[in-house]
């Protein structure tokens, strides 16, 4: 099942039910009004909005219109919670190498995890609005998922099936604001704006057998300027799994129904199959030859992400973005 937010000038959207192959959509706010709900109610709506999914997908639902991911809102456009992890430790391993500082063996057991802002997230097809090229635009290519409610202790056995949904993720950064933030020893803020989610969520069965071990098993496509960067197998390198990220923001507190879970950067060890951020173009820029070439996005800069499966299918649908100064609209 996939599922969409039409942007109708509400803050949540209209919920639809898209198509498998995101050519048609039918409304479900019959079934629920909008994700969120569709999320808190889950148990009770599922199978109507699989039965939903099912006549769209045989020709058989009464009111079906083309599906138009340039309409969408991100499937949630805002969220109770977003936990972005860096569940890729190559990635991080990297960025440390890079500047010569040592990594910690704790961060191969456990996650790191930082509380994104929640509040305004981008459609799939948003400008990215940055105040200046200076701060040091970036991309990140990511998976997430959506749960469901999750009590604090859930070991990730248990956090496996809270899974309700998975998404792509843009989880921009501003790379030159990051050091200072750091520094003051509290986290991102400014360094970390709104993020973008693809045009569709999708329920784990429509991944196949890419679904197995809490991961996604296969390529993450990031073109910039037209251009693919990067093809990083998303099921390899990652070395917290989903349930393993939700059990870990589970120890202390409960997670609840429309939290929104991150991988980070989609990462491999082996560098030949690209990069899904600049930073770790830059960062082996500077291991091998002392100092980095690559620029930061600049104004008009298109980034594309999207996975495909086995077939060369659109599974999510695509993030298709340009960076915009303010008031370029």
């Amino acid at each position: 099942m996939k599922l969409a937010s039409l942007r109708d000038g509400s803050r949540d959207g209209q919920l639809m039910v898209v198509s498998r192959d995101l050519k048609t959509a039918h409304f479900a706010t019959d079934i629920a009004p909008t994700l969120q709900r569709a999320l808190d109610d889950w148990n009770f709506v599922v199978s109507q909005l699989q039965d939903l999914s099912d006549a769209l997908n045989t020709g058989r639902a009464r009111h079906p219109f083309p599906f138009d991911p340039s309409k969408c809102a991100s499937p949630l456009p805002r969220a109770y919670q977003w936990a972005d992890g860096s569940a890729y430790v190559n990635h991080v391993e990297l960025v440390r190498k890079a500047r010569n500082a040592e990594m910690p063996e704790t961060f191969w057991t456990d996650p790191l995890i930082y509380q994104g802002g929640s509040d305004d997230f981008l459609g799939p097809h948003d400008d990215i609005v940055v105040p200046s090229e200076a701060f040091g635009i970036d991309f990140e290519g990511e998976i997430a998922v959506i749960t469901g409610d999750v009590a604090m202790g859930t070991p990730p056995n248990g956090a496996s099936d809270a899974i309700r949904l998975l998404m792509l993720v843009n989880d921009v950064s501003l790379r030159n604001l990051i050091p200072g933030e750091l520094g003051k020893g509290f986290g991102f803020f400014q360094s970390k704006p709104a993020t973008a989610f693809s045009p569709v969520a999708v329920t784990p069965d429509e991944l196949g057998s890419a679904w197995r071990d809490g991961k996604v098993h296969r390529p993450l496509t990031v073109e910039w300027n037209g251009k693919v960067v990067g093809k990083p197998l998303a099921g390899e390198d990652m070395v917290f799994n989903f349930p393993a990220l939700i059990a870990h923001i589970c120890k202390t507190r409960n997670c609840r129904a429309g939290s929104i879970v991150g991988s980070g950067t989609v990462s491999n060890k082996d560098s030949s199959v690209g990069y899904a951020c600049i930073a770790e173009k830059r960062c082996l820029e500077t291991i091998e030859t002392g100092a980095p070439v690559t620029e930061f996005m600049k104004f008009g800069d298109s980034i594309r992400i999207e996975m495909l499966d086995e077939k060369g299918a659109s599974i999510f649908g695509a993030i298709d973005q340009v960076i915009a100064p303010p008031g370029a609209a």
